[in-house]
């Protein structure tokens, strides 16, 4: 009797329908590997094309932006204009222009903007490698050092005129955007009062160097409350203050109209010549403003005193944070007095402040400069009184309550107009007409405030009041008020 052949195969082998679906899915495997892998290639093949064009192009920046300077342009960049959107956006457009006649050691005449361009051997030279010896000061983002250019350097200073090398901090990480932000700023506006940029060093340079016109008598912070503070200097006198504070305004006017706004406005910053006349310096900070924007959004920067506390808040930036900062060198002017002094009161840290407080509860008075005769002289009275009612306007916590820089302009040239001539006269009180409602006033509390706060109260009816300070000066209302003057 015959048995079934018996073995593994017959046990175990799959029929034809089964290796027909081993084999589909074997290709199905295969299929899907080869398609995985062809995405890949591909993918790695886009990301080394992305790679190689990216490097291509920050190649190509970093040669424009390390150009040497010693080379012409070519034709297309000499007729190129100074751009005026955001500089801090457009490096590639830092261009340079070879001037016709002479030439500078090493510079070959070249120009960034039309500013003569030195190298960093010839400013090294003639500063006798950074002496110590002639430093003038250390500023935020670098020392300047004084120096008279004879024959040290050729070319554009030759004549022994005496210039200031700004020397910015190697350690500041942003000293090439603040470099070229003084270089494009300075050397497209000219104005009476904004210091005068003579050159710098190339971009590539060793060291990143400004040089610009020496201004003599030392800044405005100098004489209120610093090294050159006297009681016997031309700045005890209400009139030279005065002036000071319409140039500063006038200056800062300018730039406002040139879509520029300062950012760092202080008495640091305010440079004083021989004759007390204002020279507005140090633009690190400086923003271009484009035309037809509300505010440009960015972190605050400045010096703790100045800052608007709105941009501080907010991080946006306008032409009104200049009037802030303005308005605290206006009180500056008035009180003698630092914006941040942590020896005073602590409520009276912040000068704007201690200012705001002291108007508010009718107290200027105890803020003013013993050496101005705001006690005894009444047109300096009225002027330091109508500057103080200004200076509050610009320390209003929200930008829209502040005037703009060329209505600051206009009231303090208002101001100083109306007061010509009358110097010597002398008054024990004057009547000054207000309204019934200003009585409310005298209960009002001061404002609790700090620099990284905005405050709600606009102060509107104690405005009103100081506006009809400066503007009635007769007898002849029904209701009149003394108003005392001396004591």
């Amino acid at each position: 009797m015959d048995r079934p052949y018996d073995s593994e195969c017959s046990r175990g082998a799959p029929g034809p329908a089964a290796a027909q679906t081993e084999r589909k899915s074997n290709k199905t495997t295969v299929a899907i590997g080869a398609s995985a892998g062809a995405v890949a290639v591909l993918a790695g093949i886009s990301l080394c094309f992305w790679l190689f064009v990216r490097q291509r192009r920050i190649k190509k920046a970093a040669q424009i932006m390390s150009k040497d300077l010693s080379t012409p342009p070519s034709s297309a960049t000499k007729g190129r204009t100074t751009p005026t959107t955001n500089y801090s956006m457009t490096t590639s457009s830092y261009n340079t222009t070879t001037t016709g006649s002479g030439s500078v050691r090493g510079g070959g005449g070249s120009t960034y903007f039309g500013v003569q361009v030195f190298s960093f051997d010839e400013l090294e030279e003639a500063t006798e490698n950074f002496d110590r010896s002639k430093e003038l000061g250390d500023g935020g983002f670098g020392t300047v050092y004084y120096e008279t250019l004879f024959d040290t350097i050729s070319g554009l200073l030759y004549d022994g005129r005496a210039v200031a090398v700004k020397r910015l901090y190697e350690n500041n990480m942003r000293r090439a955007e603040q470099f070229m932000n003084e270089i494009e700023i300075l050397a497209k506006l000219r104005h009476k009062n904004l210091v005068t940029l003579y050159g710098c060093t190339s971009r590539h340079s060793r060291e990143l160097l400004l040089v610009y016109e020496y201004i003599s008598n030392g800044t405005v912070a100098d004489h209120l409350h610093g090294s050159r503070h006297s009681p016997d200097s031309d700045l005890s006198a209400w009139r030279v203050r005065m002036n000071i504070a319409i140039e500063t305004a006038d200056a800062l006017a300018f730039l406002h109209a040139s879509d520029v706004i300062h950012r760092d406005v202080k008495t640091t910053n305010i440079l004083l010549d021989d004759d007390f006349h204002v020279k507005v310096a140090d633009f690190g900070l400086s923003r271009l403003f484009p035309t037809h924007v509300t505010h440009v959004s960015t972190a605050p920067q400045g010096t703790p005193g100045y800052v608007d506390p709105e941009y501080y808040q907010c991080y946006q930036l306008t032409d009104k944070s200049d009037v802030y900062s303005f308005g605290v060198v206006l009180m500056e002017l008035v009180t003698s007095l630092q914006a941040v002094d942590t020896c005073r009161h602590r409520h009276d840290i912040n000068l704007a402040n201690m200012a705001v407080s002291r108007i508010q509860n009718q107290q200027l008075e105890e803020m003013v400069d013993a050496c101005l005769g705001f006690d005894k002289d009444y047109a300096v009275r009225r002027m330091v009184t109508s500057v103080a009612a200004l200076a509050f306007r610009c320390l209003q916590q929200e930008r829209e309550m502040r005037p703009s820089m060329n209505e600051v302009l206009a009231t303090l040239r208002r101001i100083e107009r109306e007061n010509d001539g009358g110097g010597d006269q002398k008054a024990e009180v004057v009547d000054i007409v207000v309204d019934d409602d200003v009585g409310l006033l005298q209960n009002v509390p001061p404002p609790v405030l700090s620099p990284d706060s905005v405050g709600n109260d606009k102060w509107v009816s104690f405005l009103s009041f100081l506006l009809l300070l400066l503007t009635h000066s007769k007898v002849g209302h029904s209701s009149t008020k003394k108003f005392i003057f001396d004591h």
